[in-house]
């Protein structure tokens, strides 16, 4: 008699193991607030969040924008206005602020991806200073004052938004569909071909792809990101300023990718948390806090080259999780 041993496949234990680490990085998330100050964590979320769009951008085509504060902030001043002014539900509010990003990430896009490298991050800082010139003559953005004051509002009419645990569920509920979203997409033959793009474009454009509308449909979804990103901050903050349309939000981001890990999931998360963090904690410091950052991204660049999760993502694949 002979005997039949039945073992899983080696995918179904690699699911399992990835919805585990899933399941209890969700599980860290929905306690965190109860033992961490919220409007720390919803911070560390929306710019989570805008590094995740960031990432889309650098990490699965190649390029880099040194622009994307545009997005972030414009997307975060139509959403405060909206709400303020116009007395708008926040979910409605938000909506206007990404179809804002994604107009202007079509128009920036639809130009700069005529060009690579440094002339493509270039393009795009130029429309980034354009339109922070905008943002300080423009009437409705109150030039260096800002958009103070911004209702929260209720979601729906029905959730009341200026509850912070309730603004912490819904900014981590946006989070998580944000980041499942942007992980279908560049696991899917769209995003196989943004990365055929990144490692060998020419090779791409003989196999008969037309790169230009995939880098500017990347783009554009980046962009929107971002500008989701911006809209959500500036209800968790109530205000939307010039600080968060200056080049130096594009930096940031940049600075935040880097050190988590360029082209993986959870590196922008991580590299987010790690920024906010210093910022955070260090902000008595004072202008020493921006010394302090630039010592972390050294030691970070001379001794994690791939950036925090890169370092780790050989370890979990070895397990079956993709990080």
């Amino acid at each position: 008699m002979t005997a039949f041993v039945t073992t899983r496949p080696d995918a179904a234990k690699r699911f399992d193991a990835q919805r585990g680490l899933v399941l209890v990085l969700l599980a860290v998330a929905l306690a965190a607030p109860f033992g961490v100050y919220p409007i720390f964590l919803m911070k560390g979320l929306c710019f989570a969040l805008f590094a995740s769009a960031f990432n889309l951008l650098l990490g699965y085509v190649g390029l880099l924008s040194f622009g994307h504060a545009m997005f972030f902030g414009f997307a975060a001043y139509v959403t405060s206005h909206a709400a303020k002014e116009w007395g708008l539900t926040p979910e409605v509010a938000i909506l206007l602020g990404m179809l804002t990003a994604a107009t202007l990430g079509a128009v920036t896009g639809w130009l700069a991806i005529r060009r690579s490298g440094i002339y493509f991050a270039m393009v795009t800082l130029a429309f980034a200073q354009m339109m922070f010139f905008v943002a300080v003559q423009a009437p409705f953005t109150h030039g260096e004052d800002g958009i103070q004051g911004v209702p929260r509002g209720r979601l729906f009419g029905l959730i009341d938004l200026n509850d912070t645990m309730a603004m912490y569920y819904f900014v981590l509920a946006v989070f998580v569909a944000s980041l499942l979203f942007l992980h279908r997409v560049v696991n899917s033959p769209f995003g196989q071909v943004l990365k055929a793009i990144r490692d060998n474009e020419p090779r791409a454009i003989s196999l008969g792809y037309e790169v230009d509308r995939y880098k500017l449909l990347a783009f554009v979804l980046s962009a929107t990101f971002a500008g989701l990103a911006g809209s959500l901050k500036s209800l968790v903050f109530q205000l939307a300023s010039l600080a968060d349309v200056h080049w130096h939000a594009s930096g940031e981001v940049v600075l935040m990718l880097l050190l988590g890990g360029v082209g993986t999931i959870l590196g922008p998360t991580v590299g987010a948390f790690v920024v906010v963090s210093i910022q955070n904690y260090f902000s008595g410091a004072g202008s020493w806090v921006t010394i302090i950052q630039g010592v972390i991204f050294i030691v970070c660049v001379l001794l994690f080259r791939s950036g925090i999760v890169g370092v780790a993502a050989p370890w979990f694949k070895r397990r079956g999780m993709r990080i």
